[in-house]
């Protein structure tokens, strides 16, 4: 049986906060890193999204950040705008529970509101492109933060931030804990956690190949270019469903569909994507995550910091480019022990390439099972590294 929170060292007045949003057991991840995260060990953890690691930084981050100390006493760096938001909605309870106040900075807004927010904040969760410009127009100093989290250190990689990255922890003090969370823990992000972490302990949660396959169902469903839209239509109207997560490939893409959603089925969609304001993107979340419209048509990058857990069906109308990105995507569904359904679109001339995916990824028989199977293929490209 897991340690209650008190036992791993979660202080009462947070424990109580738990409790308070009904989370009473600590997840897997929680488990693992809790101890030695409040002890101010460096951390690297392999744990996929939906696996509850928001807490596992998060809380030690909460106990170890001084209320009288510098401001930000902590630094949360995380890839998107709506990871950034989804991350202070989790935490700042827990931070208020403290007497810590929590802020986040992130591209499509004011430069000076966002500012005078950080520098009044103990703990900042920011995105590196907003950061950068802060520290380089000299309107944030990192020179208090004690704590730093990486999360979702590979897609902040994927999306080119390194530079980015680097410029923001030359800025922050040698003598601080770093916690690094990423889906995988090799290549690109085993040197980042190799230049910036000292003497860490290493946890795996969760495979994520092993995360996608969960409590998800898997289906590949043959479809043309042509009738691809009415196969989507038909089960978005037909399944037993409660949110369901289309993705595509591209912004354009992403508002075309939900267009001819409306258009052409009277499904009504709303869209998240990268070419959108901020308070657009809000507007849709808050749309969607309330129920008040069951489809969102989103991008990968605009998706990648969604933590909704109604979600029941994740549909890939356009395919995922990479096994990684098959995980992140489906890994929207199933969470917190619920089913889901992770279904993928397939056109004649995609048959090769999902095919290698779905064997990669251990998925091999449920795409025998849609007819598609060609047997000449071999499985390879397995996992970017």
């Amino acid at each position: 049986m897991s340690k209650s929170f008190g036992a791993l060292g979660v202080s009462t007045p947070v424990v109580r906060t738990l409790a308070e949003r009904n989370i009473h057991t600590p997840f897997a991840v929680q488990s693992l890193v809790l101890e030695d995260a409040l002890a101010g060990v460096d951390i690297l953890a392999a744990s996929p999204t939906g696996s509850g690691k928001t807490l596992a930084f998060g809380l030690p981050v909460v106990e170890r950040t001084a209320r009288d100390g510098g401001r930000p006493g902590a630094l949360i760096l995380v890839p998107t705008r709506e990871l950034a938001s989804q991350v202070v909605d989790d935490l700042r309870a827990h931070a208020n529970a403290k007497g810590l106040k929590i802020a986040a900075v992130y591209g499509g807004t004011a430069l000076g509101p966002q500012a005078k927010r950080a520098r009044q904040a103990n703990i900042l969760v920011a995105t590196p492109g907003r950061l950068f410009d802060l520290i380089e127009r000299g309107m944030v100093g990192l020179g208090g933060v004690r704590v730093l989290v990486l999360d979702e250190a590979d897609r902040m990689l994927d999306m080119g931030f390194r530079p980015q990255v680097d410029r923001i922890l030359k800025g922050v003090p040698e003598n601080r804990q770093t916690m690094l969370f990423s889906a995988t823990l090799d290549g690109a992000v085993a040197d980042l956690a190799r230049r910036y972490t000292a003497n860490a302990v290493r946890y795996t949660a969760a495979a994520p190949a092993e995360a996608a396959r969960g409590e998800i169902e898997h289906e590949f469903v043959p479809v043309t270019a042509e009738n691809k839209l009415d196969r989507l239509a038909e089960r978005l109207g037909n399944d037993e469903r409660g949110l369901a997560l289309v993705f595509v490939r591209t912004k354009h893409g992403a508002d075309k569909l939900a267009r001819r959603l409306a258009r052409q089925h009277d499904v009504r969609a709303v869209v998240m994507h990268g070419n959108m304001s901020q308070n657009a993107r809000e507007r849709s979340l808050a749309q969607f995550e309330s129920g008040r419209v069951s489809t969102l048509v989103a991008t990968d990058v605009a998706a990648r910091g969604l933590d909704v857990d109604d979600i029941t069906h994740v549909f890939n109308f356009d395919p995922p480019r990479t096994d990684d990105d098959y995980v992140h995507r489906v890994g929207r569904t199933g969470r917190a022990g619920r089913s889901g359904t992770g279904v993928t679109f397939v056109t004649p001339e995609q048959r090769v390439d999902v095919q290698r995916l779905a064997g990669n990824l251990g998925h091999a028989d449920a795409f025998a099972a849609s007819g598609m199977a060609v047997t000449s293929t071999r499985p390879r490209n397995r996992r970017r590294r």
